[in-house]
């Protein structure tokens, strides 16, 4: 059992072992005004900024909280057993050649392993990361520089990259930081188990991370648990989604990168918001520093020019994201403070008439924010310092200020252009209750973020994640006839059907079973490509003419009814993910699979609610709710079946490494549904 990470990302007393990187860790530590013990360590020197050095760790005045220990990395195998038997509170970890460098260093792996067997039970951060920046208490180990100031409250962002951190460090957006993280290798000390430390620190606000690899499933969900509990967000950027990236994280971190797919499944069934730029995460995490998750998408937009109010309305085209109409209530005062020649809409377009008047200002504002938006966003590209002057533009500014104070709204300033908003103009919003967003993309990728979040707390608390680990044996397909049968136990709808071995039993069969009939070929795991398969047979003639021309691809022929003509087709699949166990595949099925790229992952265990939103976000949804005067799918009877598909990967899941359920012949509504092909592979 690892001993909390408390005393290490909040320590009272630092230990720093090395040359340069530790003189650098010394000076941060001062330069942030730390108010605890600093301990150098050094075979040699006798001071190091004044402070007496100390020979080794038996010759320190007591185990030290924390620990920085940026020596080579043999060394740092025994400096960090030496620390964990007198009871240190943590370490850092700085060298670098470990696992992640096992193409150059044959024995990276074996070090590693002798790393974290030398700390034990004692918590250590990397190996191969820069440590960590606690700014609430000053405390640094850090070797490098860093842009950031003291705080009272912030958030808290963690990376396996230090590199990433470093530039994070750097932000002029106005974001107040608490606590900057790196975790590197993640040998022992993982991301979600340093975010569960720094969640608990009651001056943190959010939790943004960079993942290039989950590194426990299990810390990760205690994570989101937690978060839910103390009601503080978090965010991910989960990096992976191109082959490029994926090679790349893994060649750093020796981290699984994971399916993209899956990885988003996880992070919205956990609750955890995600985010795809690293501008997108600071944003959405100011949003969230102030006023944590939104109840809805609904918002407002308020700009002085058509063109801006353009920008607003196209960026949400495909985001969860919902321009609401202005309330009659709303429209009297608008037209009184603007005047008649402005079209009263959202977004809106106030025009220049009250440029510059506070008065008329602040009422428009106050109007619009009265509106019961879940946010209220003001577009306000500011001019350059250096060359303009910005009266006009800080007399908006006072506006949205008052005009949320009067109605108690959330507000946001928004500029197009991330260079157009001033650091020292953001922090006086951050310090009015304003958000200060730096792009319209990124204003709207918060909103809808933090109200995602804000869904997904609503709702009970998601099961645990099947954990099952697939059995160490041989696989097997089992082709149609008998995954078939494996599926109907579970419920799955099937044809009525035969399995027999000759042309003649086929001919048979087909007519004990009625015509029209669906002749295949068996032991062909793609039928339709080898020629295996003939629908819409009407006589026995033609059943024993089909099953004699496959008979030299096929080992046995299953016979069984046409299904009628479906109002769409479906797929249903499951594969067994390394990071996230056994998960689902819903989406459109038949040949058009490849083509129309509609699908959704389910995490499992689900629930029929689960099931029905995802099957609401495909594609083909809209035939199953009667395009275009169509008929009507079977909603229900897919959703059962789906349920059922569950069930049995639930069931067998250390067994089941893939199930593929292709075509599920949605008919009309009350008709049903019928899976008409299925394989399955699985493991003895």
């Amino acid at each position: 059992m690892i001993r909390p990470l408390d005393r290490l990302i909040r320590p009272k007393s630092i230990a720093v072992y090395g040359g340069k990187e530790a003189r650098r860790v010394i000076e941060q530590c001062d330069k942030m005004g730390f108010a605890g013990e600093i301990w150098p360590v050094h075979p040699k020197l006798d001071e190091i900024f004044g402070r007496k050095c100390y020979r080794g760790t038996a010759d320190l005045p007591a185990p030290p909280d924390a620990s920085f220990v940026g020596v080579n990395r043999a060394l740092t195998i025994d400096i960090i057993r030496e620390l964990s038997a007198i009871g240190a509170g943590g370490a850092v970890c700085y060298a670098s050649g470990f696992r992640e460098a096992m193409s150059e260093l044959s024995d990276g792996g074996d070090l590693q392993e002798a790393l974290v067997a030398a700390a034990g039970d004692m918590p250590i951060i990397g190996p191969n990361c820069y440590g960590l920046i606690n700014m609430l208490d000053g405390a640094l180990l850090w070797p490098d520089q860093h842009g950031m100031v003291r705080a009272t409250k912030g958030v808290a962002i963690l990376t396996q990259s230090s590199n990433i951190a470093c530039n994070i460090s750097m932000q002029t957006r106005g974001l107040p930081l608490a606590y900057l993280m790196t975790a590197g290798n993640q040998a022992q000390t993982g991301l979600s188990g340093l975010a569960c430390a720094v969640l608990e620190d009651p001056r943190v606000t959010a939790v943004g991370l960079h993942i290039e690899g989950f590194d426990d499933i299990r810390t990760l969900e205690r994570l989101a648990l937690r978060a839910r509990e103390l009601k503080k967000p978090v965010i991910a950027l989960k990096v992976g989604k191109s082959e490029a990236a994926r090679k790349a994280t893994v060649s750093h971190t020796a981290s699984l990168a994971g399916n993209d797919a899956v990885s988003g499944a996880v992070l919205e069934r956990l609750g955890i918001g995600r985010v795809h730029s690293l501008p997108a995460m600071l944003e959405t995490l100011k949003l969230l520093h102030l006023y944590g998750p939104l109840e809805n998408s609904d918002i407002s937009s308020m700009s002085c020019s058509g063109g801006e109010a353009s920008l607003m309305s196209d960026a949400a085209v495909g985001r969860n994201i919902h321009y609401r109409d202005l309330k009659p209530e709303q429209l009297g005062p608008l037209r009184e403070s603007l005047g008649e020649m402005v079209t009263l809409a959202n977004p809106l377009d106030y025009h220049t008439f009250v440029w510059g008047n506070l008065e008329r200002q602040t009422a428009a504002f106050t109007a619009t924010m009265s509106g019961g938006y879940t946010m209220n966003l003001v577009v306000l590209d500011f001019p350059r310092g250096d060359r303009c002057d910005s009266s006009d533009w800080m007399t908006t500014v006072d506006a949205v200020v008052a005009a949320a104070r009067a109605t108690g709204a959330r507000a946001g300033v928004v500029a197009s252009l991330g260079e157009n908003m001033p650091e020292n103009i953001a922090l006086g919003l951050m310090e009015e209750k304003v958000v200060p967003f730096s792009g319209i993309d990124e204003a709207l990728t918060a909103v809808e973020t933090a109200a995602a979040i804000g869904s997904a707390w609503a709702k009970p608390t998601p099961a645990p994640l099947i954990d099952a680990a697939i059995v160490d044996s041989k696989a097997v397909m089992l082709f149609e006839d008998q995954a078939k049968a494996e599926l109907a136990a579970f419920g799955v709808p099937i044809p009525k059907g035969q399995v027999v071995r000759t042309p003649d039993e086929a001919a048979k069969a087909a007519g004990e079973i009625g015509f029209p009939v669906v002749l295949k070929g068996l032991g062909v795991a793609h039928k339709t490509e080898s020629g295996a398969v003939r629908l819409d047979l009407h006589d026995a003639v033609s059943v024993r003419e089909a099953a004699a021309q496959m008979d030299s691809v096929a080992t046995g022929f299953l016979i069984e009814e046409m299904a009628p003509k479906p109002v769409a087709e479906i797929i249903i699949g499951a594969m067994h993910d390394p990071v996230a166990g056994p998960v689902l595949t819903i989406g459109a099925g038949g040949i058009l699979v490849e083509l129309l790229e509609d699908s959704a992952i389910l995490t499992l265990p689900t629930t029929s609610d689960a099931i029905s939103e995802t099957i609401g976000r495909l594609k083909v949804s809209k035939l199953l709710d009667g395009y275009r005067g169509g008929r009507a799918g079977d909603k229900d009877a897919l959703i059962q079946t789906v349920a059922a598909v569950a069930h049995y990967v639930a069931t067998n899941a250390t067994k089941v490494e893939e199930v593929d359920v292709n075509p599920v012949m949605v008919l009309p509504h009350g008709m049903g549904v019928v899976a008409v092909d299925a394989l399955i592979r699985k493991r003895n």
